[in-house]
């Protein structure tokens, strides 16, 4: 009896994950669908980072206007091409998902919050909530700084980039999305820095002391991460490395809140 029991409560949880995993689905296919629909405006805001006309480079330039330099960026232009019959189709549709699951985002984490909320303690639970929270606000931010800074730097400098006078860049629609993509959740995942830290603080792996002790060594490794994920140029490299080391000393105060 008590064997059939527990696999009746083992059947019960697979039913709630097969409902979730439904109910997830057919949120992020509504997203999906909906961006599908809309896809002028779709693409007029994911291929705008890569026009000159950018809203990152007037900001640059203001700030250069209210410190006294007239400073300028020269205009370019990069032509995306498709080599492929049905290459814009099917990026269509694989766009349309991506964003389709960062819109159904938030719903999902609640669906899983939802889920394992019944076996996590009072205290737990309590905790467990701002944790969410504070994961999808680290990750949004990082999607917005892609979004905003690191990818118009990378495909401005990567599209124009020339060896020769006679060598002219064409850029396929397919490499300018999947670029997009992976910067955007390589930075989603980066920013979740602190939050790591604060798990491996839990487990006791790291302190406050320690992170403090090697913040020099900290340093290096994350201006050549910051190396590795951006084009090779100085304003880039310090765009990036800058909000990242700024993490780290979060990181710091949060190990420092778990050791109290």
């Amino acid at each position: 009896m008590s064997e059939n029991n527990q696999m009746l409560t083992f059947g019960g949880h697979l039913e709630v994950l097969r409902r979730m995993l439904y109910r997830v689905l057919i949120v992020t296919a509504v997203f999906a669908c909906a961006i599908f629909c809309f896809k002028d405006t779709t693409f007029d805001l994911l291929l705008a980072p890569g026009k000159s006309d950018f809203c990152l480079y007037h900001w640059i330039e203001r700030f250069f206007a209210l410190v006294g330099y007239d400073f300028h960026f020269a205009p370019f232009e990069v032509d995306l091409i498709a080599t492929d019959l049905s290459s814009q189709f099917m990026t269509h549709i694989s766009t349309s998902l991506y964003l389709g699951l960062l819109c159904a985002s938030p719903y999902i984490l609640f669906e899983l919050f939802r889920f394992i909320s019944p076996a996590l303690y009072e205290n737990e639970r309590k905790y467990s909530i701002p944790v969410l929270l504070i994961i999808y606000t680290l990750f949004i931010i990082g999607v917005l700084m892609s979004y905003f800074i690191l990818f118009p730097i990378s495909f401005r400098f990567l599209g124009t980039y020339s060896v020769a006078e006679q060598v002219h860049s064409t850029i396929t629609l397919d490499s300018y999305i999947s670029t997009f993509v992976t910067l955007t959740l390589v930075m989603g995942v980066v920013f979740q820095l602190p939050v790591i830290a604060y798990f491996f603080a839990k487990l006791g792996f790291i302190d406050s002391e320690m992170l403090a002790k090697y913040r020099q060594y900290a340093f290096l490794i994350i201006m050549i991460v910051a190396a590795i994920i951006t084009p090779p140029d100085l304003m880039t490299l310090t765009l990036v490395t800058i909000p990242l080391y700024l993490l780290y000393e979060v990181s710091i105060v949060v190990t420092k809140h778990v050791s109290k």
